[in-house]
C-alpha cells in the first residue's frame, strides 16, 4: 500500500546522486537497535526450529525416493539392459569416434571455425556492443535531468517499509516514461511525509524528505544519496527500552512524541521549521537544523491527524484532531489559546486555499468536506462558527484533499470509497468529474507544483497512479486558459 505521496520540485535533485559509504560499526549497532538488522544469534534462534523441521522432511523424502528407485530398478532391470546396450552402440556409431581425429577444419563444435571465437576489436563484437548499449541505457536512467518530475511514495509491502523514488519523463510520443530510480528502506510503517529543502548539510538548498511513522520519531532522509541506511537527522524517538517486573520502561529523547506521528508540515518561509501531529494528542514545532523541539502545543484532547501552515502568514498553523475540532495557533503569540472550529467527525486532512489567505478546508471521517473562513474564528470550541460550505463528497472517509495551485477554486478529494473527485468550490460547490483510478482505498493525493494539472494518487493496492486532468473534457473546457501554461503528458 501507498500511505503518502510527495513531489520533489523540478531541478532540485542532483543529476548524479552520491553513493553512501558502508556503515561503520557504530552505525551497524544503531541499525540493530532500530530493528533494521538482526544479529546472527537472533537469526539463528528465529530459524532454528524451522530449519530442523525442513531437514527432517528432506531426510524422509530422500529415504522414500531411494526406496522407490530401488523397487523400480529391480522390476525393470531385466527388460531394459538389452535396450540400453543397443542404444549406446547406435549412438557411438553415429558419432564415428574412430575417425574423430581425422576431421578437417579445426574447432568446429559451436561455430564455423576458430575465427568466430574472437574479433579484431571490441567494437566489432556484437555481444559486447549490445552489452555496452545496455550499460549506457542504465547509466542514462540513473542520471536525473532538470526537466524530470520526481514522485516519492511511502509504502509498505509484505511487512517491508520503504520510500520509492519515481522518475517521470516527458516523451515526444505524448505518454510519459515512468520508472523507479531507487528506493530507501525505512524501519517502521510510514504514515506521512513532507519534502523540505532546508540545507542540513550546508549550501543554499537541500533535498530532504521527512517521514512520520508508527514510531514516535521523525526521520529526515537525504534524497541526493543512494544506498543510504541511516537518516540525515532524527527528531525525537526512543533512547532505550528496559524491562522491569514484567513492565516495559521506555526512555524518550528530549521533546519527543510518545506515539505515532500522523501528520507533518514543512514551513516554506522558515525553512528549518517542521510541524508534527501525533497520536499522543500533541502538536510539536521542530527546528530540523538543530534537531530540537522548539514548542509543544496541547490544545487537543484526542489524536491529532493533520497540520498545515498558512502560505500567506507563515506563523499561522492549523491542526485537525479526532476530538472533532480544527484549531489555529499563531507562532507569534504562543501564549494565546488560539482559535477553534467544531466539526461533526474525526478530521482526516487539512488544506489552506493557496489563492485566499483566510480560507481552508478540512476533510472528515464521515465523508464530508467543510470549508471555513478564519475571520469567523473563536477561541471557544463550543462557539457557533459555522462552515462556509459543506460537501457531502464521498460515501466513506475523505482521507486526502488537495487544492490546485494554478486554477482558483479547483479542489481534489480522495476517499476510502476508492474514488477521486474534482470540485469547483466557487459560489455553489459542485462536482466536476469523478474517477476510480484503480488504486484501491485512497490514502494520499498530491498536485505537482510544476505541472498543476497532474495529480499523483496512492492507495491500498500499492500502485502509483498519475492522472492528467487536462484529458478530462470538462476540466479542459473550464480551465482552457491554464492549458498553455501546463501541458502534462501523464496518462
Amino acid at each position: 500500500m501507498i500511505s503518502a505521496i510527495s513531489w520533489v520540485p523540478k531541478g532540485v535533485s542532483k543529476s548524479t546522486l552520491s553513493i553512501a559509504n558502508p556503515p561503520s560499526k557504530e552505525e551497524i549497532g544503531e541499525l540493530v537497535k532500530r530493528g533494521l538488522l538482526q544479529t546472527s544469534k537472533e537469526i539463528e534462534n528465529e530459524f532454528s526450529d524451522e530449519n530442523m523441521s525442513i531437514s527432517d522432511e528432506i531426510q524422509r523424502d530422500s529415504e522414500l525416493e531411494r526406496a522407490l528407485s530401488a523397487a523400480d530398478a529391480l522390476g525393470k532391470a531385466s527388460k531394459s539392459s538389452t535396450l540400453e546396450t543397443d542404444y549406446l552402440t547406435d549412438a557411438l556409431k553415429e558419432l564415428d569416434m574412430d575417425g574423430y581425429d581425422e576431421e578437417d577444419g579445426g574447432v568446429d563444435i559451436f561455430g564455423s571455425g576458430l575465427s568466430n571465437l574472437y574479433y579484431p576489436s571490441n567494437d566489432m563484437d556484437p555481444y559486447l556492443k549490445t552489452q555496452n548499449d545496455d550499460d549506457s541505457e542504465d547509466e542514462e536512467d540513473i542520471i536525473i535531468k532538470s526537466e524530470d518530475s520526481i514522485i516519492i511514495c511511502a509504502q509498505n509491502e509484505d511487512d517491508v517499509s520503504n520510500l520509492v523514488i519515481w522518475i517521470m519523463e516527458d516523451t515526444a510520443e505524448g505518454d510519459p516514461n515512468m520508472y523507479i530510480h531507487h528506493d530507501i528502506i525505512i524501519p517502521a510503517f510510514p504514515l506521512c511525509m513532507a519534502w523540505l529543502d532546508c540545507p542540513l548539510k550546508g549550501g543554499e538548498r537541500g533535498n530532504f524528505i521527512a517521514i512520520g511513522s508508527m514510531e514516535p520519531v521523525i526521520e529526515i532522509w537525504d534524497l541526493d544519496i543512494m544506498d543510504e541506511v541511516q537518516p540525515s537527522a532524527t527528531l525525537g524517538g526512543i533512547l532505550k527500552k528496559k524491562k522491569k517486573e514484567k513492565k516495559k520502561l521506555i526512555k524518550y529523547k528530549e521533546g519527543s512524541h510518545r506515539d505515532a506521528v500522523l501528520g507533518l508540515a514543512w514551513n516554506k518561509e522558515y525553512r528549518n521549521i517542521l510541524a508534527s501531529a501525533s497520536a499522543d494528542k500533541l502538536v510539536k514545532i521542530w527546528d530540523v537544523a538543530t534537531e530540537e523541539c522548539k514548542m509543544t502545543l496541547e490544545h487537543h484532547t484526542d489524536k491529532v491527524q493533520a497540520v498545515a501552515w498558512n502560505q500567506f502568514a507563515p506563523e499561522v498553523l492549523l491542526s485537525g484532531s479526532f476530538d472533532h475540532t480544527v484549531a489555529m495557533r499563531d507562532g507569534k503569540s504562543p501564549s494565546h489559546t488560539g482559535f477553534k472550529w467544531p466539526v461533526e467527525a474525526d478530521v482526516e486532512s487539512l488544506a489552506w486555499d493557496p489563492h485566499k489567505e483566510h480560507s481552508f478546508v478540512a476533510s472528515l471521517e464521515n465523508g464530508t468536506v467543510v470549508g471555513f473562513d478564519i475571520r469567523t474564528a473563536s477561541s471557544s470550541s463550543s462557539s457557533e462558527s459555522k462552515p462556509v460550505f459543506t460537501l457531502h463528497a464521498h460515501d466513506k472517509a475523505v482521507s486526502a484533499i488537495a487544492y490546485n495551485t494554478a486554477a482558483r477554486n479547483l479542489l481534489a478529494t480522495g476517499s476510502m470509497d476508492k474514488t477521486v473527485k474534482l470540485w469547483d468550490i466557487s459560489n455553489q460547490p459542485s462536482c466536476i468529474t469523478s474517477k476510480n483510478p484503480k488504486a484501491g482505498a485512497i490514502f494520499s493525493i498530491s498536485f505537482s507544483d510544476d505541472s498543476p494539472f497532474t495529480l499523483a494518487i496512492g492507495g491500498s493496492k500499492g500502485k502509483l497512479q498519475v492522472w492528467n486532468l487536462l484529458r478530462e473534457d470538462e476540466i479542459s473546457r473550464r480551465y482552457a486558459n491554464f492549458a498553455h501554461k501546463d501541458r502534462p503528458s501523464t496518462p
